[in-house]
């Protein structure tokens, strides 16, 4: 992923839904904080440590919007020379899905077609090259298709890989490929440079299929290695990310300083609580120790529950170690608020009974 990842800016409205979403809704950018793609990427950065199965996913994702561009414009200057009285025909209603697209495949199931419609006609244009974009119009074009960005929203016509029809950026045919081959290169081979586990079988297809004799460039192509990280990720990394966004607010590494600062703390409360009674100190004295206490058990309670119930009913959640987000998911936010009011009520009653412990337990001066 490049280093130019920015935190998202959510202009678009609110989602509501009844529910957690499905990674399909996450990988789409149709979900917000937390559950957003930024959050899932961080998650499999810095938690599962296996972030170059996402960045698979979505380079390959993105090598279905360069396609789905490159045909688009085809069609187009096709359409531009083909003589008035025969456009309507030209128009089918199978290209007009390429034309008319706007956020995208909806489910699986849309993009798995989509990407079949997509190298069909991929692989039936050998013949129509010298009708090509670029012959046309000219390209600048880098062979390096850009990458999504998570600050914009699925459909902005300003999105990579989604350019306007007045761009003057043409992909060309060599794009595509030089795009499949970056792909390859960078996660499929033995030995390369971000590389994924994959069965062997479905690696010997993609690799057969850009290095052979045909040299595919088309979507489809990486339709089965695309599917396998697709449920890997479903399978092992999404449900601990609902739990750690959806049913709590902290991340790992605060949950660990607050319960090392939780411990110290009440070790020290104890601590305070045992010299005040063998000191024979009056009851209102040791009523001080609700502080220390409070702190201790507070913080000991959030790394338990990977909640902290405060900022959770403020509607904040944590990105990165003290780094909180305002909480976007209104599923999201009335989960949290339920749970942080249950954590609130078990605190009350631990914090109560450790206190009355010690403030009305009798002094006895050594």
């Amino acid at each position: 992923m490049s280093d130019d990842i920015e935190r998202p800016h959510h202009n678009a409205q609110t989602i509501e839904r009844n529910r957690f979403p499905t990674l399909f809704e996450v990988l789409s950018r149709k979900t917000v904080a937390p559950l957003d793609l930024f959050s899932f990427y961080i998650y499999m950065r810095d938690q599962q440590r296996s972030v170059d199965y996402l960045d698979f996913w979505l380079d390959v994702s993105q090598h279905l919007q360069l396609c789905r561009l490159y045909v688009r414009r085809l069609h187009r200057s096709l359409v531009e020379d083909t003589p008035e009285i025969e456009k309507a025909s030209k128009r089918s209603s199978f290209m007009q899905n390429f034309d008319d697209a706007g956020e995208g495949p909806s489910n699986e199931k849309d993009m798995l077609q989509e990407s079949q419609r997509l190298s069909q006609y991929l692989r039936s244009d050998r013949p129509s090259r010298n009708h090509s974009p670029q012959n046309s119009q000219g390209s600048n074009q880098s062979h390096d298709p850009p990458r999504p960005s998570f600050a914009q929203t699925p459909g902005d016509p300003t999105s990579p890989g989604q350019l306007s029809s007045g761009d003057n950026s043409q992909p060309r045919r060599e794009d595509l490929r030089a795009s499949a081959e970056k792909i390859l290169y960078t996660y499929l081979l033995p030995g390369s440079e971000r590389e994924i586990i994959i069965p062997q079988s479905i690696l010997n297809d993609v690799q057969n299929a850009i290095e052979g004799p045909e040299q595919r460039s088309d979507p489809e192509l990486f339709d089965q290695a695309k599917d396998y990280v697709f449920q890997a990720m479903e399978r092992d990394a999404f449900p601990g990310f609902l739990q750690n966004k959806g049913l709590g607010n902290l991340v790992p590494q605060s949950m660990m300083i607050r319960l090392i600062v939780g411990l110290i703390s009440f070790f020290a409360a104890v601590w305070a609580a045992f010299i005040l009674i063998f000191l024979d100190k009056s009851r209102a004295t040791r009523c001080w120790l609700i502080l220390p206490f409070f702190i201790a058990i507070y913080l000991i309670i959030t790394h338990q529950y990977m909640l902290d119930p405060l900022v959770a009913i403020a509607g904040y959640s944590e990105y990165t170690v003290f780094d909180f987000n305002k909480i976007r998911e209104k599923f999201v936010q009335k989960t949290l608020t339920r749970r942080a009011t249950t954590v609130l009520v078990l605190f009350g009653i631990v914090l109560t009974a450790v206190c009355c412990l010690f403030i009305l337990v009798p002094g006895k001066r050594l």
